[in-house]
This record gives structure tokens, C-alpha cells and sequence, in this order.
């Protein structure tokens, strides 16, 4: 879990609206190698008003409606502190109308200087712990009751 109070590294799957679906007119953007692709997004329950942030994304396919993408997204100023997971969707806008989603697969925070932050896992203290026990000898193998009544048939009818 990344609390979104700076910049963020995202990665994960973007799903473009078609113009039926007010979309883009023209279609998905043109990934350029030179300037990446920058639009407004939030983070639902948040909406365009209440949680506006920006977007960058870079490493897309090309006129392709479902792509992975990878990118930055920034909170804008004042916008209270949102958590980022994997599972989140943004929806990416151009303006306030919806343009795509982008569903988080991967997040990590951003350094001052554009690294990311990676956190370390959580240690995990052992001791205390009452040693694992193996099962008694003497406890009955337990199997499901549908297979005991087809083979309790079955012997019966052949007997």
C-alpha cells in the first residue's frame, strides 16, 4: 500500500473509451518516444472536482484499446492524502470527461528526485511461537463424506 501525499510510479493495463462511449474522438493516443502522454485522472470515490491528479504515461501500444502502460501519477495541490493499491482504477480524463482507465497492477512511491521508493517487507518475529506439532498417530484420516457413500455403495451392491 502506497499513500498517495507525493508523486507516484504506476504500473498496469489501460483501457481506452471509444468515442461511443465518450471517449477519444480520435481514438487511443500515439505513444511519441520524445513526450509521453499527460492527462488529468482521480481515483474513484474521488470524482474530477475533489481529487484531481495528473497523469503521465508512457510505454503503450500504439491504436491499441486495451494496452499495458506504465507511468507518474501526481496528486494535485491541497488534495488530501489517497491510498494507492494494487486492484485501484483511475480513470484518466481529458478535462473532466473520461477518456480510459487505467487499472494499478504495481505502485511505488517517488523520491524528490524521481527514484522509486522501494519498502522494504516487514520483519517478522518468530519467537515466542509454540512449536509446530505433527498429527497423532492414532487420529483418523478423514475423508469427504460424498466419496465414503459411493464407495459404501458400491461395496455393498457387489457383496
Amino acid at each position: 500500500m502506497v499513500m498517495m501525499t507525493g508523486s507516484l510510479a504506476v504500473r498496469g493495463t489501460v483501457v481506452w473509451l471509444t468515442p461511443q462511449q465518450g471517449g477519444r474522438v480520435s481514438g487511443p493516443p500515439e505513444p511519441d518516444y520524445d513526450y509521453d502522454y499527460s492527462a488529468t485522472a482521480y481515483l474513484p470515490p474521488r470524482t474530477p472536482e475533489d481529487g484531481q491528479a495528473g497523469l503521465s504515461l508512457r510505454r503503450f501500444a500504439p491504436g491499441a484499446w486495451r494496452t499495458p502502460a506504465e507511468g507518474i501519477l501526481v496528486p494535485a495541490k491541497g488534495n488530501r492524502a489517497q491510498q494507492v493499491v494494487p486492484g485501484n482504477i483511475v480513470v484518466i480524463t481529458e478535462g473532466v470527461r473520461p477518456v480510459g482507465l487505467l487499472t494499478v497492477e504495481e505502485v511505488n512511491a517517488l523520491a524528490p528526485d524521481g527514484t522509486a521508493v522501494v519498502e522494504r517487507a516487514p520483519e517478522v518475529d518468530i519467537t515466542g511461537l509454540t512449536a509446530l506439532r505433527a498429527p497423532d498417530a492414532d487420529t483418523p484420516y478423514r475423508h469427504s463424506t460424498a466419496s465414503s457413500r459411493w464407495s459404501t455403495h458400491e461395496r455393498a451392491g457387489a457383496g
